[in-house]
């Protein structure tokens, strides 16, 4: 039993030992006494509310925290509020919460005790971790209109990520990440509301995509038959520029964009 005890107590020491201690004072997130960026505080609402832009040392935007009004509120829990976080430098998305009463201080916490800044960047690893183990993944409110626009012209995605047809955007997307050999990815409309999570394998020579619509809550396999094979396709658009603009014509054909 005092070995048991003895064992515990050195535990709980490796542990505090090991414990990053996070500092948050003049919007300056600090970890171990040592400044790693800035907060910069945008207030909404007549500041009831806040976004959050995280720069580096050097001034550098790494993540921007926005607060997400398209999820239905916990019943259980009425003391935190969803905010995306976009990790700029990884092009990584997640959903977090934060606490209603101390946004700010939740955020510089959530990202100064993370350990996911290295320098003046992130490091993809350690994000990726943040978002399997401090993510969520509310049900979101759906209630959105598309905007009007000419279904004649052809669909345009932009190096900005914006999804334009005859010259007004009608959507964005971002890529989520790849696991288990697919790629993930995640499409908007212009006000910000999630209308479809999507995911495929083979690149540019994808023959289906799953996909996850909020508006009706149903997930399903889309098939998309490719013609020709590609061996080889550039763009600074993204290596599946090609897979995408299927998928996006998918969406806009179906009313989902």
């Amino acid at each position: 039993m005092r070995k048991i005890i003895t064992l515990l107590l050195i535990a709980f020491v490796v542990q505090s030992l090991s414990a990053q201690k996070v500092d948050y004072k003049k919007n300056i997130i600090s970890v171990d006494q040592k400044e790693i960026g800035k907060v910069e505080v945008q207030k909404e609402n007549l500041g009831l509310t806040k976004n959050f832009v995280f720069n580096s040392k050097s001034g550098e935007k790494l993540v921007i925290a926005v607060l997400s009004t398209e999820y239905q509120n916990d019943r259980n829990d009425n003391t935190t509020l969803y905010y995306r976080f976009t990790f700029i430098p990884t092009n990584q998305v997640g959903i977090f919460k934060l606490s209603a009463l101390g946004m700010e201080k939740g955020f510089a916490n959530l990202i100064g005790s993370s350990g996911i800044v290295e320098g003046n960047t992130l490091n993809e690893q350690k994000v990726n971790e943040l978002i399997a183990s401090k993510g969520v993944t509310p049900r979101t409110t759906v209630n959105y209109m598309l905007v009007s626009r000419d279904r004649n012209w052809p669909i345009e995605l932009k190096d900005t990520k914006s999804i334009e047809q005859g010259a007004k955007e009608i959507g964005f997307f971002t890529a989520t990440g790849h696991f288990n050999g697919q790629d993930t990815y995640e499409f908007f409309i212009p006000g910000g509301v999630l209308v479809a999570k999507v995911s495929f394998a083979g690149g540019n020579n994808a023959q289906n995509f799953e996909l996850f619509t909020p508006k009706d809550s149903q997930r399903r396999v889309v098939r998309l038959p490719v013609k020709e094979h590609v061996n080889f396709h550039k763009s600074t658009v993204d290596p599946n520029a090609l897979m995408l603009k299927r998928v996006t014509a998918w969406l806009v054909d179906n009313n989902y964009l």
